[in-house]
């Protein structure tokens, strides 16, 4: 696992992104979720990459919000045995 990709496990598992789909204003893509759990800047390009992969590989999955919201990202038991094991090694 590369350090980018351990980086977007970690600040997912702490609840640091949301994500955007643009359906409501604005361009689609990855938020950083402020302490209200708001949108308040948008992910690197780098970790946004490696966080789409995250999903591809069924290690992460954007939880659908209700309303204008922002959906928020979450670990899978998956991603999160993943997360365990790497930060163990």
């Amino acid at each position: 696992m590369t350090e980018t990709v351990l980086t977007a496990l970690r600040d997912i598992a702490d609840e640091s992104v949301l994500f955007h789909s643009g359906l409501w204003g604005g361009p689609s893509g990855y938020r950083w979720a402020s302490a209200e759990g708001t949108a308040s800047g948008h992910v690197p390009q780098w970790e946004a990459d490696a966080i789409a992969l995250l999903v591809r590989r069924g290690l992460v999955r954007i939880e659908k919000a209700a309303g204008a919201q922002d959906d928020r990202v979450r670990l899978t038991t998956r991603g999160a045995g993943m997360l365990d094991y790497a930060l163990a090694a």
